[in-house]
Parts: structure tokens; sequence; C-alpha cells
């Protein structure tokens, strides 16, 4: 059987040409629009060349970013699958292959995002994988007049940054109307983790079920301002990807906060990590985001045995403690 092909593969190819310098412009161009501020009214994404650097930039991230979420909120619900997908704001698809990776298999997929040159490249990285034969890549306006069909899962990823308020809250809206589950991932800073907490408020009034990070649906017991709930996916950067972002390093840390809900019954974590842990002579501290509605350090200890040797295989993000084998 042939492995599945990965975005990193399609990327390759896509990339496979592109001047660096050309690719290296358009990159700093694209950072600087998405450090800042102020939401904008057009396509960020204006043309085939900045979509390329686009996807080296941005797309093995937002993936990684992405799967770290929905294996998150598969484990909260073990026995359900989507049959349909609706991927808003979804550029050149990165989710949609988040989806594909956890949860194998065809389904009928749409990607909306308004920027038509993104779709194109999108639709051309999704041919080399046939688990995505089924993706419809359509444009679309993403604010506050946007409807969407009914579909099980609707992700929204590294979008609400690029909306004003209102239009936040009319997609949150829209999401909450059409799915059975929502997954939400937004940049793990402070601003970040202020729009993931609307939106879970939001999620939370339509009345879903919080299946992760959080332990419970009730209220985060972080102090805003003092601290914010965020995570961290380890991304592989090839070779490529290092030239055009300008690294030598083989890897990169991307730190993300996300919000994953359900209007179905969920089984979400007992805690979640919610720091990298400190491993020390002896002894793993843990930082804990508990069902209690509270954050609370654990320190586990050679004397606890198997717990102790989970502990140090523990990472920021896992469900704690771990399953009973």
């Amino acid at each position: 059987m042939n492995d599945p092909v990965s975005p990193a593969d399609a990327l390759h190819e896509l990339l496979d040409g592109l001047p660096a310098r050309q690719a290296g412009q358009a990159v700093e161009r694209l950072i600087a629009n998405y450090r800042g501020a102020t939401p904008t009214d057009t396509p960020i994404l204006r043309d085939r060349a900045d979509v390329a650097a686009y996807a080296a930039y941005r797309m093995p991230a937002t993936f990684e970013a992405v799967r770290s979420a929905l294996e998150a909120f598969a484990d909260a619900v073990p026995e359900w699958t989507p049959g349909s997908h609706v991927d808003v704001g979804g550029g050149t698809g990165a989710a949609t292959w988040a989806v594909s990776a956890t949860w194998p298999g065809r389904r009928p997929v749409t990607v909306l995002d308004w920027a038509e040159p993104a779709l194109a490249v999108g639709r051309e990285l999704a041919a080399s994988n046939p688990a995505l034969e089924q993706v419809r890549w359509q444009r679309a306006r993403i604010g506050s007049a946007l409807t969407l069909e009914p579909a099980d899962l609707v992700t929204v990823s590294y979008v609400l940054n690029e909306l004003p308020a209102p239009d936040r809250a009319a997609l949150v809206d829209a999401a909450a109307s059409a799915a059975q589950a929502v997954v939400i991932v937004e940049p793990g800073t402070p601003d970040g983790y202020g729009r993931i907490i609307e939106a879970r408020d939001r999620l939370i009034a339509a009345g879903f079920r919080i299946a992760a990070p959080c332990p419970h649906s009730a209220a985060c017991p972080i102090v805003p301002g003092e601290d914010w709930c965020h995570f961290s996916a380890r991304v592989s950067r090839s070779s490529l990807h290092r030239q055009v972002k300008g690294g030598s390093l083989p890897y990169e840390d991307e730190k993300f906060g996300y919000v994953a809900a359900a209007r179905f019954p969920v089984d979400p974590a007992p805690s979640r990590v919610v720091r990298r842990p400190q491993i020390r002579k002896g002894q793993v501290l843990l930082d804990l985001c508990e069902a209690e509605e509270r954050l609370t350090r654990t320190t586990v200890s050679k004397r606890h045995g198997d717990l102790y040797k989970a502990a140090r295989d523990a990472d920021w993000g896992d469900a704690w403690p771990p399953p009973a084998p």
C-alpha cells in the first residue's frame, strides 16, 4: 500500500522552480500583513506568487496546528467521524488536509475563501491526494453576509484575526448554525486567545459542548491580561521551506490556540497539560487545567511508578492522566 500523500510532498512539487528571492519578498509582505492588528477588507493573497510564498511560509505550520487540535477533538469523540466538512477561509486547504489525516477516507468537502488564486493552488495541491477528490473549491467573501451549507464539521483556522469584531461574531454564529461540530484555530498570542474565548462563549451559548482543549464547558479560569491559553506543534521544515523562511533549523514550533465543540455528547480530557512539562531530578511538574474549573500545578515523582513514566513522556497539550492501557 502506498503511503498517504503529505502536504509537504505536494508543496515541494508546487514550489519547485519558484525563485527564492521572489518568494522571500512575498513572504516579507505577508508577514507584515498577518502580524498587523488591523483587519483587512481585501484579500491578502493577490496572485499565484503570493499564494506559493504563503503556502511555503504558512501551510505546514497551519496543517500541524489544526491537526493537533483535531486529534484532541477526536480523542474526545472516539466513535464519531465527520461525513462532510466545510473549511471556512481555507485558502490552500491546510485544514482540509488535516481533517483527512485525522479521519481517513473520502467525504464531501467545501473550501471557502475569497482569494481565487489561493483556491486555484489549493485545488492543484489536492490533486495529488486521492482522499481529497471530492473537495469543492468555492470563492466566497468571509464576513457577516456568509451563509454556510449544513455539514458535520466546520473548521475556521487563522481567519478570525483577519475580521472585524462584528464579522467574527457572525462567522462563529453561522458555523454554529450549520455544523454538528466546530473547530476554530487562532495564533497562540494573547489576542488570539481573546478571539478563541469569544468564539467559545458563542458556541456554548448556541448549545455546544466543549470537547477540547478545555476539560469543561464552564468559564475559563485564566484571568484575562495575566495569561493566555495556547499550545505548540512541532513543524518539520524542508530545505526549500528553510530557504523561503530564512531559517536554518530543521524544525519550528507553531504556537496556536483552539476550541473544539460539538452539539452531541463529548468526553473531554479529565485535565489538560497547559504548559511545557518541567522535568527535574526524580520529578515532573505539570501545569494543568482541570475539570473543576481551575488551574493547578501537580508534581509527579518516582514514587508514583508508571504515572511518573507517563509524566516524563507527557507533552504540552496532552490529556492528563493518560488513558489506561
